[in-house]
């Protein structure tokens, strides 16, 4: 597989990512409350379950989901509920109290039900896997490729926007621009969900 061929994939992979969503929502907030440090297994959970999910959708997982709509409806609803109660959440909390044990970030296995649970997530990995099917001959060889690109894409764009959080953070400088800020980011995770009802 040359680099020529690699180049559609591997556009497609990072706009995939990077674009604002939930999970980035996720990462900023994350970034901006508890850090980089703190925020990786977060990241690498998202990851992690993005490339699962691609690998998944260049084997067939994703055609058996679209199989049964009953599956997709019920995957929808409970990634919906999921993330409007983190959109809750954020959108109540004040300034970080980064030394309260109090308050946690999502972590590795939240992070990888909560990209399991996305319905959007599963039609961007079985769009690449039905775009790009043909850099592969073998299907693991395949699912490994989609798998790994993802993986590596979701954790540098993943990194940018918690980096991205944390800046921020460090520019805020009262309660009210905090409650502001979470009110924001809140309803921008709500708003993310629209999309995945419309596909």
């Amino acid at each position: 597989m040359s680099i020529a061929e690699l180049s559609p994939l591997t556009l497609f992979v990072i706009v995939s990512t990077i674009t604002p969503g939930g999970a980035t929502t996720l990462a900023t907030a994350s970034g901006a409350r508890f850090g980089y440090r703190r925020s990786l297994p977060f990241i690498c959970g998202i990851a992690l379950g993005l490339a699962s999910m691609a690998a998944g959708a260049a084997t067939g997982l994703g055609g058996v989901i679209l199989a049964f709509p009953s599956l997709q409806l019920a995957m929808k609803l409970i990634g919906t509920l999921y993330l409007l109660w983190l959109a809750w959440k954020m959108t109540r909390s004040g300034p970080p109290h980064l030394h309260s044990n109090i308050a946690r970030p999502t972590g590795f296995f939240g992070a990888v039900w909560l990209v399991w649970h996305n319905p959007k997530g599963w039609a961007v990995a079985m769009g690449a896997a039905a775009s790009f099917a043909s850099l592969a001959a073998e299907p693991s060889h395949f699912a490994l490729t989609l798998g790994c690109s993802f993986g590596f894409a979701a954790i540098l764009s993943l990194s940018l926007w918690c980096v991205a959080g944390l800046i921020l953070a460090r520019l805020l400088r009262t309660d009210a621009q905090w409650h502001a800020f979470n009110a924001v980011l809140g309803a921008l995770l709500a708003i993310s969900i629209i999309p995945m009802w419309f596909e």
